[in-house]
């Protein structure tokens, strides 16, 4: 059971954090729990966790703002393990070294901050850069399989929908484009055949059919040829 003053001052960090949100960062409390806060963290640009979208939870003790929460991450990353506590100086790992004047928005910054770095600890892992681009690509499809994070943050349900249809759309796109061409060069082919086959125009008859040969000189050479026979008779 939550103490009043915890439930007031979780109250007062929701509030602040609606009005005003810590960069890249997203939490709310459970609808049934106060003490139980979900969060998502954004890769920062020009790290390897660039697009990725990290969920975790927050367990916050009866005696907060006294004593310290205890953070996990449920999002593979690369640089935490899953459903496992992860040390640094805000968490429950060090209540020596904790300062009731931290926030939930003080907590976050630090944790973003403490993930982009390399340093080992309890609850990290080792992995190259392109294992944790991979696991960045594939966080937001991983995130709307978990019914809490469909429930606590809608937004990010929809930007993945809204992504999903536009990886969609641009295969249809490239589809209609590569129909478009394809019509377009069997139109050039056929253009380009008809200019084969098209008869040539017919030449001008008069000056391709040969003359015909004269009827009078024909009559003439007739009667001369006629004349040459008769002379011998006519000598007769």
């Amino acid at each position: 059971m939550a103490e009043k003053a915890c439930v007031k001052r979780l109250q007062k960090e929701y509030r602040a954090l609606c009005k005003e949100p810590a960069p890249q960062c997203v939490a709310r409390p459970s609808s049934n729990n106060i003490l139980e806060w979900y969060y998502v963290l954004e890769g920062s640009a020009g790290t390897p966790f660039a697009g990725g979208y990290y969920f975790g939870k927050i367990k916050f003790p009866p005696e907060y703002p006294f004593k310290p929460p205890g953070i996990s991450m449920t999002t593979p990353n690369g640089r935490f393990k899953t459903q496992t506590k992860i040390c640094l100086s805000m968490s429950d790992f060090h209540p020596e070294s904790w300062n009731p004047m931290w926030s939930v928005s003080s907590i976050l910054t630090g944790l973003l901050s403490f993930m982009m770095d390399n340093s080992p600890t309890t609850g990290s892992v080792t992995t190259t850069v392109v294992e944790k681009q991979r696991l960045a690509k594939a966080s937001l499809a991983f995130n709307c399989k978990n019914i809490k994070f469909r429930n606590l943050f809608p937004e990010y349900v929809d930007k993945y929908e809204g992504q999903q249809l536009s990886e969609k759309a641009v295969p249809e796109q490239k589809r209609a484009e590569q129909a478009s061409e394809e019509a377009r060069l069997l139109e050039q082919i056929g253009n380009s055949k008809g200019e084969v086959n098209k008869p040539e125009p017919q030449r001008d008859i008069k000056n391709v059919r040969r003359q015909s040969f004269p009827t009078w000189v024909l009559v003439l050479l007739v009667s001369i040829f006629g004349i040459v026979i008769s002379l011998p008779l006519l000598q007769l």
